[in-house]
């Protein structure tokens, strides 16, 4: 065979090879398929962000279904942020892969993406001197309300009427000098539906069970001796202030396990928020403006759950 027809017979053998053939045809067949399939504007722009006027009413919907009133304007733009916010997390947890063999919805890739800052969080592992420091400027925010333990007699507006405060103001004569304990004592009261007696109450506490005015009040007297009349949702009271510890703000060294977890849950939310602002900063978010009549005529369907869960943050 002549030299020149060598490099022709060579050839002539590998496109008889079935291998060869397969990936031509397949290269053909993806060349041409990606010529005449335009890029979707999805695949184009894939950091565009955009909700529709439809996409805001589903959000309603959702709200609705868990029997609460139509949203506020400003509870509205806090569902399109978290929205906003459940898809930036969802696309970034995709690009690192974490989708990959795992059905599970967007909201658990947010999650995920969520738990990632926790770890970065967790990581650092503040030393005494940094969480002193922290204390010093955020103090406040561990300071002990201030309790008393007191005494109490009971004049009932229900069973006196507009004469309670005046049977209150008369009984102070006949109880001053006597103990505070004594049976002739909480005679001269009316029975109370609760405690008369009452331990290391705090301002809050006697909010709550007494209303603001009572407990404001009963904070300003001073202990061993009854006084008042002081007015509460139930009627009056003369008032016996056994002890009072003021109000503190405690020692670093008397609240350490419990700085450092509020140290930690701010780290771990200034994390969060720095990760998320910079993951933000890749996307254009596109929003609708609502107007009242663009949620008008909301339909929640049939045996929708109240269970589903949708917050305005």
């Amino acid at each position: 065979m002549p030299a020149a027809s060598a490099p022709i017979a060579t050839w002539r053998r590998l496109l008889g090879e079935p291998l060869l053939q397969f990936v031509v045809v397949g290269a053909v067949l993806f060349g041409g398929y990606s010529f005449v399939t335009p890029k979707t504007e999805e695949s184009v722009d894939m950091q565009r962000i955009a909700l529709t006027k439809d996409d805001v009413r589903q959000l309603a919907v959702t709200w609705l279904a868990q029997g609460r009133p139509l949203p506020t304007p400003e509870q509205l733009a806090g569902l399109m942020e978290q929205k906003v916010t459940e898809e930036i997390l969802f696309r970034e947890a995709v690009s690192l892969g974490l989708d990959r063999d795992d059905q599970i919805i967007k909201r658990r890739l947010a999650q995920k993406m969520d738990f990632l800052a926790a770890d970065v969080a967790a990581m650092d592992e503040p030393s005494n001197a940094t969480l002193a420091e922290w204390y010093a400027k955020h103090s406040g925010r561990f300071a002990l309300a201030p309790h008393l333990s007191f005494r109490h007699l009971y004049f009932s507006f229900d069973k006196r009427g507009d004469a309670s405060r005046e049977a209150a103001a008369s009984a102070i004569p006949l109880v001053s000098g006597k103990p505070a304990d004594a049976a002739e004592v909480a005679s001269i009261a009316d029975p109370f539906m609760f405690r008369n007696y009452y331990g290391d109450a705090t301002p809050e506490q006697m909010a709550k069970e007494f209303g603001p005015e009572f407990a404001k009040a009963i904070f300003n007297l001073t202990p061993g001796s009854w006084q008042g009349p002081v007015p509460s949702g139930y009627g009056w009271h003369l008032v016996w202030i056994d002890s009072v510890e003021p109000g503190r703000v405690p020692a670093f060294e008397e609240v350490a396990p419990a700085v450092k977890t509020a140290w930690m849950d701010d780290r771990y939310a200034e994390v969060k928020q720095n990760a998320l602002r910079e993951m933000r900063s890749r996307y254009i978010v596109t929003v609708p403006n609502i107007a009242p009549e663009d949620l008008q005529n909301l339909e929640v369907p049939a045996g929708t759950s109240a269970s589903i869960e949708v917050s305005a943050q």
